[in-house]
């Protein structure tokens, strides 16, 4: 087994942790859409105030480019695959 850079296991693990903050951003979404819970709860509410400050100026060029499909966004798949996409890269070319 080989010794892994840390600047690449710093940047692996930074990606993997955006991934886990879109997935908590779109459970979370599909949650408040289905009213299973309520952002006038005030830990609810700022949950979400998090999860949308954090994701939104990644996910808003992707929506800019995905086609209009009504109420169903795709544009956390993209990123997702974006996101594996990178640490197969970063892990191929730098590690």
């Amino acid at each position: 087994m080989y010794e892994v850079n840390p600047i690449v296991w710093l940047l692996l693990t930074i990606l993997q942790l955006y991934s886990y903050i879109v997935l908590a951003y779109v459970i979370m979404s599909w949650l408040i859409a289905f009213n299973v819970i309520n952002t006038h709860n005030r830990f609810v509410y700022l949950v979400n105030d998090f999860l949308n400050r954090a994701t939104e100026p990644v996910l808003r060029p992707i929506r800019r480019f995905l086609p209009n499909l009504g109420g169903i966004d795709l544009s956390p798949i993209v990123l997702f695959l974006l996101i594996m996409f990178l640490q197969r890269l970063i892990v191929h070319y730098i590690a």
